[in-house]
């Protein structure tokens, strides 16, 4: 076994997550090894520029159930793409970079802004944010722990278990 396979950490189907650049303490997240692409709920998108560069403003609503306890955040914009959902619909989705929590550890992974509201979960984990970094028991939910109090997380290069100073929420 390899020194990079042994540091894969496992985790279930369905974890918290959690998006300190987006003020997200934390969300419950469908890991899904189907999807390529991140995705997560937002709504009211709101384009605007900051130093000349594309930026989106939006709604974020970690809590399942409730479209009422929502949290503004921005981001640059990262890219626009075509995304196919599972049903065979194709969109073009808002991109954007930010860092996840899982289990304390950090690392940036791009997430496309789109409309869950109808689906069983928020957040959708995909492919490219999990590879090389986890492995998924898809028999097993919640393995990980979402620390609250313990600002200690460990970085990969890129990554920040921290709010950048242009990326908090407004």
């Amino acid at each position: 076994m390899t020194d990079r396979k042994r540091r894969r950490r496992i985790i279930g189907w369905r974890e918290w997550v959690a998006l300190p650049d987006l003020g997200i303490r934390q969300i419950k997240a469908k890991v899904d090894t189907g999807a390529r692409s991140s995705a997560i709920h937002a709504s009211e998108l709101e384009r605007f520029e900051v130093d000349g560069k594309p930026w989106i403003r939006f709604q974020v609503f970690p809590q399942q159930t409730h479209d009422d306890a929502g949290t503004t955040a921005s981001a640059p914009i990262l890219d626009e793409r075509l995304v196919r959902s599972s049903s065979g619909r194709a969109s073009l989705r808002i991109v954007i970079a930010t860092t996840v929590v899982i289990n304390r550890r950090s690392h940036r992974i791009e997430v496309t802004l789109a409309n869950r509201r109808l689906m069983g979960f928020r957040m959708l984990l995909g492919r490219e944010a999990i590879r090389g970094r986890y492995l998924v028991d898809s028999s097993q939910s919640f393995l990980t722990h979402l620390n609250l109090t313990d600002s200690g997380t460990e970085s990969e290069p890129g990554g920040s278990a921290k709010n950048l100073p242009d990326q908090q929420s407004h």
